[in-house]
């Protein structure tokens, strides 16, 4: 297209759109002259057809939404392997992930399966049938399918493609016609003559009907009437079979999606081909899937680097074949892990929320949404349960299994123990008929054979060494626990007994009521007064259900806080590992049994709203007082349990619960009893930042924590913006040992200016901070009034930093200590720190050991800290600038001591020896000038201190101490 053109075409719709307008304007003869005007060429309506179906089928559902829309259909497809299959095979099982080369049949396309077949009639169209397991890709290839024939890719000998979803079909109660059918979806279509049934002209139209087990089609002709006019109005099952048949446009073709169940629903003779999609079967197409979808980032080098190096140890580990590569073997369970590294990686302040439950709630919701169980029995048998909701069964069985497992601490399950939880005591045929159809389309969705007992050959178990089953993801079992137990399903048979006897009488009371209401006009009321009791009852089974609920808050706080438990890392350190696999030296397992700490996460993230709206729409509901009962308990539990000194570990799974709560009152009210968050050495990711923040958010503007301890954490500068709110809550903070460079200190500069922030502690040890950084976080030190304690150890302090430090001391008056230890301070700037360190009103405390500090410059700070005599001040600042002060033993030497024996393992080793070896000239120094052999002997005891901790650090065998660090 030329220029011209490209400028013109914007023009050409209003230029159109006014000559219309002037038809109406003109008078007639004008409009004669006009409408004798060649009209333009009408719109092909296919053309049409093929753009509304692409805008249609490139529609992404909410659960793709809600990962900030980085993932796009076009680029994220990866196909999964397609087997045609004989008719005596198509019941066969699906091929082993481990074992992919041992299938003889070649993978195939869906263009290729559509070519006509040797011994099929000439002059008919092919009937596909297109079948596979729950999560193995049918609508994925269906979509992708549409979206490519739409483009023009594939299919093009099909002027037209028609598909359909079962399930709205089997919803149509009206009987219509074939043409009438396709008109009501796709009205540009009306009247279509590739739909009329004269000559051959069907051969380029392909129907695709999605879901068929949806449908209850019946191929018996004294139940499905013979069809051939596509005029005929009938019911959709009824058109669907003649299609199949061949009866109604047999130049037609019929492609045909559906599960393993209802194969048997269309006779053989009615089926040219069967293919069985069978997932991905080898890594490479699951690692070509983890590409697509977590390299869609927004564009961040830093971001794809990152998600580059997460495919990477995805790719390690399933070629190890782990568990992990046995349910990716589901193009579903690879949707939920990539959904699960996007939330645990890539979530930032300004995504919308999400929580893990959501995730594990949506991936459901995807598979299972709408689903009722069948029974995969014939048409003309009825079925009382046909509408039951497929995934509140999935709760009553795999769910009861899972509970089972997390309550005796076991994630592998034997054969008879299938059998007792998933198939239980069924009674009726229909049941019998309902465990059979959950069975072969279901179950395996959940359970997978255990990776360990499945590499082994049939010889090797022994009669008591049967094959084990596992949950296809850990986090899966937690998941069906908890929402059993929430759910209810986990009563007795009294209480459930009981429930129904309330109903019952319930109703039976509100019914004999309105009739006492009419009889006591005519008969007295007393006579009827022993109704009355009818409604006691249910009063009776409202508390009991109370107490029920309290029990489920007590299960919930008790999972959290479990004592064997608190070594473990924190939960979503723990759903990585599962997921990444563990590289390097294995952890040692220091509890007999499984740890199950996302259980009690999980129910709490089940009692928020968006989850329960979406659970609803699976058929389980979550009942709002329910939700009452169990907050209402559970924040009487975590308040007592927290009255007690937690780990880090244990305090991080605390925040994760809150935060997947979704409730700020219940979150304020918690928080309101916590004066301190320690989560000292633990790993810090942007989620953990983001949960922390926002869990702290909940709480009033005046809720302060006295500590916050954040040390060892790994912190980097976005981690730090992410935790800018959170810090406006604090009084002490700890950011020892991370890595915050010059950038950062911009970010505490800004929070000590802040008139929100009330920061009296700020512990910068052991971070890059540099002169610059240094310099940038002078500048809060005028308009700051509530610092107090302010430590930058070890942070690449220099001259220039201790001199602008030392020029800034005297616009801020409430400062009383200062740690400048283990920089590149020389003496004249110390010199010039101390002396404005002793001017300073309310400094009492200097920290200038590990200094480049000369014997001389040590000996005029000891004097310089000295209180001068009459004109001078009188203020005394304690100088710590070695174990020694002047002649005598500093009070703060055994300090000193501690805090290089604990970080001395991550300092320069040469430079702390040779601080170490000066402290033992001065200490030598200071014994000589000593009378008292008293103090001489103090000399020899921290000597001794001090030789002891050199050779230490020579054998590299320094332990921590139980000394404190400043």
């Amino acid at each position: 297209m030329s220029l011209l053109q490209r400028s013109l075409s914007p023009v050409a719709p209003l230029w159109r759109w006014k000559r219309r307008v002037d038809v109406f304007l003109c008078p007639a003869s004008s409009c004669r002259a006009f409408c004798s005007a060649p009209s333009e060429p009408a719109p092909d309506p296919l053309e049409i057809h093929k753009r509304r179906l692409f805008l249609w089928f490139s529609h992404l559902p909410q659960e793709e939404k809600q990962f900030g829309g980085y993932f796009r259909p076009e680029t994220m497809h990866v196909d999964p392997l397609i087997l045609e299959r004989k008719t005596e095979e198509k019941a066969g099982h699906i091929c082993s992930p481990f074992h992919t080369h041992s299938d003889p049949s070649p993978a195939v396309n869906i263009e290729h399966l559509l070519e006509p077949v040797e011994g099929w009639s000439e002059g008919r169209g092919m009937n596909l049938l297109l079948y596979g397991a729950v999560g193995t890709g049918k609508s994925t290839v269906v979509r992708k399918l549409v979206l490519d024939w739409c483009q023009g890719q594939t299919l093009t000998h099909f002027k037209l493609l028609l598909p359909f979803s079962c399930e709205d079909l089997s919803k149509l109660t009206k009987a219509t016609s074939l043409r009438d059918l396709v008109s009501r979806k796709y009205l540009h279509l009306k009247k279509h003559p590739l739909l009329s049934g004269e000559g051959d002209q069907a051969k380029d139209v392909l129907f695709l009907f999605n879901g068929m087990e949806k449908m209850r089609l019946d191929f018996r002709i004294g139940s499905t009437e013979l069809c051939s006019d596509p005029n005929e109005p009938l019911a959709p099952s009824i058109l669907v079979v003649n299609l199949l048949r061949k009866y109604l446009l047999p130049e037609a073709s019929v492609l045909v999606t559906t599960r393993l169940s209802a194969l048997d629903r269309i006779p053989e003779k009615y089926v040219s081909r069967y293919a069985q999609i069978c997932g991905f079967n080898d890594p490479d197409r699951q690692r070509a899937y983890f590409a697509g979808r977590l390299l869609q980032q927004s564009g961040k080098s830093t971001r794809d680097q990152e998600a580059q190096s997460l495919i990477e140890l995805l790719y390690l580990n399933l070629q190890r074949e782990s568990q992990l590569a046995t349910a990716c073997f589901l193009p579903s369970y690879c949707w939920l892990t990539c959904a699960t590294l996007h939330f645990l990686h890539f979530t930032d302040a300004n995504a919308p929320i999400r929580t893990l439950t959501g995730i594990y709630t949506s991936f459901l919701r995807l598979n299972f949404g709408g689903e009722v169980l069948g029974t995969g029995a014939e048409a003309s048998m009825p079925s009382l349960d046909y509408q039951n909701s497929l995934m509140l069964y999935v709760v009553r069985t795999v769910g009861k299994l899972a509970f089972d497992g997390v309550t005796y601490r076991r994630t592998s399950f034997s054969e008879e123990e299938l059998e007792q939880w998933i198939g239980g005591k069924t009674k009726t045929d229909e049941e019998l008929r309902q465990l059979a159809v959950f069975r072969t389309d279901v179950l395996d969705f959940f359970l997978t054979p255990c990776v360990e007992s499945s590499k082994r050959f049939p010889e090797e178990l022994s009669e008591t060494d049967q094959r084990r089953y596992v949950f296809a993801v850990p986090a899966m079992q937690e998941y069906l626990a908890a929402l059993y137990v929430v759910l209810g399903e986990n009563k007795s048979a009294l209480e459930k007994l009981s429930k129904q006897v309330s109903v019952a009488i319930g109703q039976a009371g509100e019914d004999v009521g309105a009739i006492v209401g009419i009889l006591s006009k005519f008969i007295p009321l007393r006579i009827f007064a022993v109704f009355n009791l009818l409604k006691f009852f249910p009063k009776i089974y409202d508390k009991f259900s109370s107490h029920n609920k309290g029990s489920i808050a007590k299960t919930m706080a008790s999972e959290m806080f479990r004592t064997e438990d608190s070594h473990n890392e924190d939960v979503l350190d723990q759903v990585e590992q599962s997921l990444l696999g563990v590289h390097g030296p294995q952890p040692q397992q220091t509890t007999e049994g499984q740890a199950f700490e996302l259980y009690p996460i999980f129910m709490g993230g089940l009692l928020h709203y968006g989850n329960r709206m979406l659970l609803q729409q699976l058929g389980c509901t979550i009942q709002s007082a329910t939700v009452v009962q169990i907050t209402r308990a559970l924040r009487k539990y975590l308040v007592r349990e927290l009255s007690k000194p937690q780990p880090p570990e244990e305090v991080m799974d605390l925040l994760v619960l809150l935060y997947e709560f979704q409730n700020p009152r219940l979150t304020a009210e918690v928080l309101a009893s916590i004066r301190s968050i320690r989560l000292s050495n633990i790993r810090m990711t942007s989620l953990k930042c983001f949960v922390l923040s926002s869990v702290l958010s909940c709480t009033p503007p005046s809720y302060q924590l006295q500590e916050m301890d954040l040390s060892s954490c790994m912190l980097t500068h976005d981690m730090m913006q992410m935790l800018m709110p959170a810090f406006r809550h604090t009084r002490n903070l700890n950011l020892q040992f991370n890595s915050l460079g010059p950038e950062s200190c911009i970010l505490l500069r800004d929070l000590l200016v802040d008139p929100k922030s009330s920061i009296k502690s700020l512990q910068l040890c052991d971070n890059p901070l540099l002169d610059s950084g240094a310099l940038s976080l002078l500048e809060a030190l005028p308009e700051n009034q509530s610092l107090t304690h302010l430590s930058l150890m070890h942070t690449g302090l220099g001259d220039r930093g201790a001199l602008g430090l030392a020029e800034k001391l005297q616009s801020h008056v409430g400062l009383q200590d200062l740690n400048v230890a283990y920089n590149n301070i020389g003496d004249n700037a110390a010199l010039a720190l101390v002396d404005a360190c002793r001017e300073h009103p309310s400094i009492h405390t200097v920290h200038l050991y590990l200094n480049q500090l000369s014997d001389v410059g040590k000996q005029s700070l000891y004097v310089r800290g000295v209180p001068r005599g009459p004109g001078g001040s009188d203020r005394r600042v304690r100088v710590l600038a070695s174990v020694t002060e002047g002649s005598d033993i500093s009070e703060d030497w055994h300090p000193i001591l501690d805090v290089i024996r604990e970080n001395a393992s991550s300092w320069d080793r040469q430079r702390v020896q040779q601080q170490l070896q000066a402290f033992l000239r001065d200490l030598e120094w200071g014994r000589q000038q000593q009378q008292s052999i008293w103090k001489r002997l103090h000399f020899r005891r921290v000597e001794k201190g001090v030789r002891q901790t050199l050779r230490m650090l020579e054998k590299d065998s320094l332990f921590p101490s139980n000394g404190f660090s400043k």
